[in-house]
């Protein structure tokens, strides 16, 4: 049997052959481009993917996109595992609620909004009102709620918009009684919250700037972001009018941010263009005060906790990887003088608040929460008792609170509100979803794979009980390792659906994250990245010998710097994986700091443009410049969207294209896909039905690939 169909400029053609397919992938033009880095020349064949909004383009994404739909449809299971995806997304999830002005402000979603929906209600008690629907915004949903910030009184909110994904926002003010928007509008907001003055008559919000023609807003969602800065609004004024408060025209790529202190005395000012920060403060009931330098160079991370008059409290990790908290008196801020409340331990900080004079801590053991509460001064007074084995992320809160709200949650346990009741300890369920599964049907183990170098590499596990270890069961194996940041036991339907279809769902602990404080985030960075590939690699290894799964049917996922991950370890161990899926990920490495906030990767990844050491050692790895022809990559379903601003789409792009372009001249090479979202960005806001869009064809592209089927 033949069955040939023609998809735009692609051709998929199903021989007679069980099993067996040919993909005749779209034409990608092949240019002359080559670049010379420390006396090194490099092809750049695609360079021209990266003018996103040019007819070639559009042309080339229309098709791949109709090669890869053409080729999931051919997928019986697919429908029905968007279904099922439907039905276990089809639950109530309250989120974590903030106080100001006596007033509760929450978000809500009733089960398949696209958007979650803000709710104010008057006490803990009373009517829950909704203040701003999202999905209201757009008829594609495609407007999302990024943040927003009540001031103190409960009157006025101001909130960050996002539109198709992009970073860039629009903030408006809105009168929380009435719903009304204020004639306030704030536009190309960036990288940046919003803080109010303690009086409500005006907030502070960053941004690198307006562009003043349609060419400039075009090219300003592809460009190098320069010159942040911070600025604040008073109510009532035109935006050209917002005088800006604080800027490092020393250094262009530094991102700046602002708050102001609980009681309104001291404005916080933070700089930094990585991992680090620089931190320094200023008296506002001072006007002439100028800025009180507590780290004049961004060398650590340095975060403000609270304050009691002017001793403040800060969480840093200078000279203390794991973290610790010290006191400042910030008339005498002295680094000599600085007093140390809180010690580093074994166990890293993840994160602190200040709240009744208590500071309520939550460490990381082995990527799993635990919460205790000291005094200012640092002693012990209890320990608070979780759920179970999860991730809690607890709110912030006033001085004068008795409570506090936090946030539990692992593999088979959606996000569950609790409040911690500061006084005593104890622990209460406020909000709780109504489950559409059997959590006690499943189970997770933690292991412990060795990496290349003998590093011990944490593994959860999860899968439903009965499930047999021998081998033949599919899994996925997700991993980030990078950018400080942390993983750990959080539910997720779409991994639930997954295990329903007997699959085994893994995540991978890996250096480069914050799991074990700085210096397990710096062993995966800059010459030492391969240790997270090494690390992802082990982790493989471990779970097809011990049975959890084979190689063939072992599929590995992950995004943005996740994305990276599986593109450089599929190109370095091909026959350890049966597929890959690559989300919105960094693939050319030597051009990543040329879009956006690229710039800011440096931190984790080195300079290719000007450190020779770190140029060789992220070309030996990066994904675009590492594939061959005549290897057999395992079959690959790269994901991006076009409004990415973030991670430029042109790394997918490239890499897509250098990947068909290698199988095509592969006998018998798997697939090798693209799937382009119209009208999405890095993966926030994305509305609830274009995530399972995406998910759903990610794994009917497993099914498929793995034999599941």
């Amino acid at each position: 049997m033949t069955w040939k169909s023609t998809v735009a400029a692609g051709v998929l053609v199903m021989s007679g052959v069980a099993g067996a397919q040919t993909l005749k992938y779209p034409a990608a033009r092949v240019s002359e481009q080559k670049d010379v880095y420390f006396g090194t020349t490099v092809t750049d064949p695609y360079r021209w993917m990266e003018d996103v909004d040019s007819a070639e383009v559009k042309t080339w994404v229309d098709a791949e996109n109709a090669v890869t739909q053409g080729f999931l449809a051919g997928v019986p299971a697919r429908d029905k595992i968007h279904a099922r995806l439907m039905e276990l997304s089809n639950y109530e999830r309250v989120g974590m609620p903030e106080r100001e002005g006596g007033r509760y402000f929450y978000s809500r979603n009733t089960g398949l909004q696209n958007q979650s929906v803000l709710y104010w209600q008057e006490g803990e008690k009373g009517e829950a009102k909704v203040l701003l629907d999202p999905n209201t915004l757009a008829k594609d949903a495609t407007i999302a709620l990024d943040s927003y910030s009540v001031s103190e009184d409960g009157k006025l909110m101001a909130y960050a918009l996002a539109e198709a994904g992009s970073d860039v926002q629009k903030v408006r003010v809105k009168v929380v009684a009435t719903g009304e928007d204020l004639p306030d509008l704030i536009e190309w907001v960036k990288f940046s919250g919003v803080s109010w003055a303690k009086d409500g008559k005006g907030f502070y919000y960053s941004s690198f700037g307006v562009p003043k023609t349609e060419a400039e807003r075009a090219a300003a969602l592809k460009q190098v972001n320069t010159n942040h800065k911070l600025y604040f609004h008073a109510l009532g004024t035109a935006q050209n009018e917002d005088k800006v408060v604080f800027e490092r025209p020393d250094d262009k790529e530094m991102l700046v941010s602002g708050g102001v202190s609980e009681d309104g005395r001291w404005l916080i000012l933070s700089s930094g263009k990585g991992h680090t920060n620089a931190l320094v403060v200023r008296d506002l009931s001072k006007p002439s005060a100028g800025l009180i330098q507590l780290a004049q160079v961004d060398d650590a991370i340095y975060g403000w906790v609270g304050n009691v008059g002017s001793k403040a409290w800060l969480q840093i990790n200078k000279d203390a990887p794991n973290s610790k908290i010290v006191e400042v008196d910030l008339e005498h801020p002295e680094r000599a003088a600085w007093k140390t409340v809180v010690a580093e331990g074994k166990e890293p900080i993840d994160g602190v608040s200040m709240v009744h004079d208590e500071l309520v801590l939550s460490y990381l053991e082995d990527a799993k929460t635990r919460v205790e509460m000291r005094g200012l001064d640092g002693h012990v007074i209890r320990q608070v008792a979780l759920p179970g084995i999860g991730v809690a992320h607890v709110g912030g809160g006033r001085a004068k609170d008795t409570d506090v709200f936090f946030v539990f949650t692992n593999y088979v346990t959606p996000g569950t509100v609790y409040k911690l009741d500061l006084k005593s300890g104890a622990t209460a369920v406020w909000k709780q979803p109504k489950l559409v599964f059997d959590p006690a049907q499943y189970e997770t183990k933690q292991v412990f794979a060795p990496s290349k170098d003998g590093t011990k590499v944490p593994v959860f596990i999860t899968y439903k009980k009965g499930t047999k270890l021998d081998g033949a069961a599919p899994a996925i194996l997700y991993g980030y390792g990078g950018f400080n940041i942390s993983l750990g036991p959080a539910y997720s339907s779409s991994r639930l659906a997954w295990m329903e279809m007997g699959g085994i769902y893994a995540e991978a602990i890996l250096r480069g994250g914050g799991e074990y404080g700085e210096k397990w985030h710096e062993a995966g960075t800059k010459l030492q990245k391969q240790n997270v590939f090494d690390d992802f690699i082990g982790c493989a290894e471990y779970l097809i010998a011990n049975k959890y799964t084979s190689a063939k049917k072992l599929a590995i996922n992950g995004g943005s710097n996740g994305g990276l991950l599986v593109g450089a370890v599929e190109l370095q161990r091909p026959e350890l994986f049966g597929a890959v899926l690559a989300q919105v990920g960094v693939m050319d490495m030597l051009r990543f700091d040329k879009f956006t906030i690229g710039y800011a990767w440096k931190s984790d990844y080195g300079s290719p443009s000007d450190n020779e050491a770190e140029f060789k050692a992220i070309y030996k790895y990066s994904p675009v410049h590492n594939v061959h022809a005549g290897t057999h990559y395992p079959p690959t379903l790269i994901t991006t969207a076009d409004h990415d601003d973030r991670v430029f789409p042109a790394h997918s792009f490239k890499f897509a294209a250098v990947m068909q372009a290698a199988a095509e001249k592969t006998p018998g090479a798997a697939p090798m896909l693209i799937r382009v979202e119209t009208r999405a960005g890095h993966g926030g806001g994305m509305p609830l039905s274009k995530q399972l869009d995406v998910t759903a064809d990610m794994y009917a592209f497993l099914v498929k690939e793995l034999g599941m089927q």
